[in-house]
């Protein structure tokens, strides 16, 4: 459902729907919970070249490594990123931004779920953002090259501490294999993500959880 924004006040805000709304539907499906919306503001902004050429380099490897061909691929993450994310029909030729956005995640964490290989170009293409820095963390996988990992801490836990049974609650990590780790520490922090251009991520509750960290 659409419609235009009118007036925010603090927390409320005010919007002039393009439809009819049935409120009666929305209270059975709710079933007597209190019926909650999300609120997505589109800028105006549509997908960039950059990203149609990521999300092209991503259906490329699927493709590859499973025998579909690029218009079934097209179709088949279309089709999921809207399940996923409950958005409307979308054309990668003028889609919004976060849409497209969207659809690199939606292929990206398909690709790792399933263990699809990764060509070293398009590793290299896909930005080290927080989700695929949290993919990499579950699948050990190397944020940089995307070879076998080790869970790196920002900050050294302690020779002969377990990560399992400390708490991680705070701490900052990312997902180095062996070489990359040993340049982190060669380097020094500042001057490794400054030249991979990358960010450790705060670990949280969910991350703790799926990695089998402690977090509190």
């Amino acid at each position: 459902m659409f419609g235009r924004l009118l007036k925010v006040q603090g927390n409320k805000v005010e919007i002039e729907l393009d439809d009819e709304f049935d409120f009666n539907k929305v209270e059975r499906f709710a079933n007597g919970k209190q019926p909650v919306v999300e609120l997505n503001v589109n800028d105006g902004r549509t997908i960039t070249p950059d990203q149609r050429k990521k999300v092209w380099a991503l259906l490329n490897d699927f493709c590859r490594y499973t025998g579909y061909s690029l218009d079934e691929a097209e179709i088949l993450f279309k089709s999921l990123t809207r399940s996923k994310y409950n958005i409307e029909p979308f054309s990668l030729s003028d889609c919004s931004v976060t849409t497209g956005c969207l659809m690199i995640e939606a292929i990206l964490e398909f690709l790792f779920d399933n263990d699809i290989p990764f060509q070293t170009k398009t590793w290299d293409a896909i930005p080290s953002w927080f989700k695929k820095q949290s993919l990499c963390l579950k699948k050990r996988i190397c944020v940089i090259c995307g070879k076998p990992a080790d869970r790196a801490h920002v900050h050294a836990v302690g020779i002969g501490r377990n990560r399992s049974k400390i708490s991680n609650k705070g701490n900052y990590v990312m997902s180095l294999c062996r070489v990359h780790h040993l340049e982190q520490h060669s380097l020094g922090l500042k001057t490794f993500i400054e030249k991979y251009h990358i960010k450790p991520i705060k670990v949280t509750r969910d991350i703790a959880k799926e990695i089998g960290w402690k977090y509190e």
